[in-house]
Formats: structure tokens, sequence, C-alpha cells
């Protein structure tokens, strides 16, 4: 069993210095460097970024809307990202993974995301996976699963939200009761991203007393007795282009000085992560709600891009943590200054 205190957030990583080639410049030109996404970055940063937009632009643009139409899970494409380092983009260099910072992460994430939203929140998920075994596993669960993980050879999901609790990770009912070597996992969990596609669950279980410290996360591999899935789910102009631009700006800096604070296990990073999360996810949805507006009834055909980007935006709100949970972090860490 991989035991986690959830509520820690962070870890100190060491920083890759090579083993990620840029490719030649894609061509952008004309950006107003107010908006320019490389803004801020050092040269290293700026590296990633390239080599994470040529990748979007040329591997995952082109197939967004058949992998949303058809329903794809694009292993292929995934696992020629790991190639990149994408698939263990903060989990330490001795099992495979790149060793960056959180802020480096952030800025990979993004320029992935202008490829195909969706396809990148897994992504991010993946590599959550990969860093809490990496982080809080035994040197043979990391030795074991960390290296299939970081090549994407197999893939991981995270297991947090239940039907009755949402992602309030306090309230959990899914427990773990141990019988001789082994433990019994009983209950259900919501919305997985990668569920039944992935080789590895991540699953957080209650195995003490009520509260968070009694939870506890448990490793499942695709295959074991009794684990099964539910049916799949499915899922003017001038100022308001100006508008648009400065929420996409501001979510950017939010998300980075997040980024910095938990590299950095601040002790407002549980705070500023919550605000960057609640605050990217409102904006950016409403950038897209906006976007679709624009295009009018041809923005709601899929023929049109803007009506998937629409779509993964909004269930960001949700996803990983709803935003009424993050206000209700951001409250607590006031009242408690």
């Amino acid at each position: 069993m991989l035991w986690v205190p959830w509520w820690r957030v962070g870890a100190r990583l060491r920083g890759l210095r090579g083993g990620l080639q840029a490719p030649a410049e894609s061509g952008r030109r004309g950006v107003v460097s107010c908006i320019d996404p490389s803004t801020g970055l050092n040269e290293e940063q700026k590296e990633f970024q390239k080599v994470a937009f040529n990748f979007a632009a040329r591997e995952m643009a082109p197939n967004m809307a058949e992998w949303d139409q058809k329903e794809l899970f694009p292993v292929d494409v995934m696992r020629k990202a790991a190639q990149l380092g994408f698939g263990g983009i903060y989990v330490r260099t001795d099992v495979g993974g790149s060793g960056l910072s959180r802020l480096d992460t952030s800025v990979i994430f993004e320029a992935l995301a202008t490829g195909c939203t969706s396809t990148t929140a897994y992504i991010s998920i993946h590599n959550m996976c990969a860093w809490m075994i990496d982080t809080f596993g035994s040197e043979e669960q990391r030795h074991r699963f960390c290296p299939p993980l970081c090549t994407m050879e197999k893939f991981a999901s995270y297991c947090l939200t239940e039907p009755g609790s949402g992602s309030d990770a306090a309230s959990l009912l899914t427990s773990a009761k141990r019988r001789g070597d082994h433990y019994v996992l009983s209950g259900s969990k919501a919305f997985i991203s990668g569920g039944g596609e992935a080789d590895i669950y991540v699953v957080m279980c209650r195995t003490g007393g009520p509260g968070p410290k009694g939870i506890s996360c448990i490793v499942v591999e695709k295959g074991t007795p009794g684990l099964s899935f539910g049916k799949k789910e499915r899922k003017y102009l001038q100022f308001k282009l100006a508008d648009m631009v400065a929420r996409l700006v501001a979510s950017r800096l939010m998300i980075r000085n997040a980024a910095v604070a938990l590299q950095e296990e601040r002790e407002d990073a549980v705070a500023l992560c919550s605000m960057a999360k609640l605050f990217a996810t409102d904006e950016c949805f409403a950038i897209c709600n906006q976007a679709l507006q624009m295009h009018g009834g041809y923005g709601y055909l899929k023929d049109c891009a803007v009506q998937q980007y629409m779509r993964d935006s909004r269930v960001h709100q949700i996803l990983e943590g709803s935003n009424e949970v993050m206000r209700i972090l951001i409250s607590r860490s006031l009242l408690q200054e």
C-alpha cells in the first residue's frame, strides 16, 4: 500500500538540464509582448515551451476534433509526448522522470492545451499520479511503477471524486480493510479520467477514522479482481477580444505564481493554488463561452473547434476539486490568519 498524507502539497525536485530538444522557430510573429506566453520565462523554460507548442500544433490540434467525435483515447500520441519527457515531468530522474519544477510544468501544460485541452488534462492527471508514487511510495514501488508511467507504456488515473462527497477528500467513504497480507477496497468513484483505459489507479480511500488524517492512498492495477467500470459519461468584437486576452494573461500569471509557491513549499501554497484553480477555470471557461458566442450558430457545430474548447474548459470548474471547494480552502486560509 502507498500511504499519502493528502493535505501535503509540493516537493522539491531536481531540475533537468538537457534532454528536451527544441525544434526550429515555429514562425509565430507579431505577438504583443504583454500577451506573449513566453514573457517572464527563462531561456530553458522557453525551450520547453517551444517543444510543447510545436508538438501540440503537429500531433494534437489536427486530431482534436476526431478524438472528440470518435471518443478516442490517443495512446500513440501520448506516448510520443512521453518521448519528449512529458510523461513524468516533475518525477525524479532516477526512475525516468524529467525532474522539472512546477513552474516548468505549468508552462508545458499550457502549451500542450493549445493542441487539445482534454488530452492535456489527462496527461496532467497521469503526471500527478506518477509524482505521488515517486514522492510517497517506497523505493520498490518507485522503481516498479514510475519507469513505465514516465514512458507512458502504462497509463495512470487518479480516483478521488465520489457520488456522495464530490471532491471533498475529507468526506470520502471508499474504504480499505486489511485482510491478511492485502487490502480489500469497497466503494465507488465518479468521473475518473482515463477510467477503463488506465493500467494503474491511484485510489484515495479511508483506512482510519473520520476526517483527512484517516485517508490513505492505494495503487490498484488493472485487472485486479472486483475492479469494474460503469457506462462512459458524455460528457463588441475588439473590446471583447481585449477583455478575453486580459483574462487569459491574468489566469496564466496566477497559475505560475501558484506553481512557484508549490515548488518552494511555502505556507501559502494551498491558498494560492486554490485561488489559481478557481480563477483560471472560471475565466478560461468565460473566454471560451464568449468565443462561441462570437461564432453565432456555427459555434455549436462539431466542425467548429470552439465548441469543444468550451466543453473541455467547463468541466475543469468541477474536476479535481470543484470551485466551491476551492472557495472553502481560500476562506479557511483567510480565517486562520
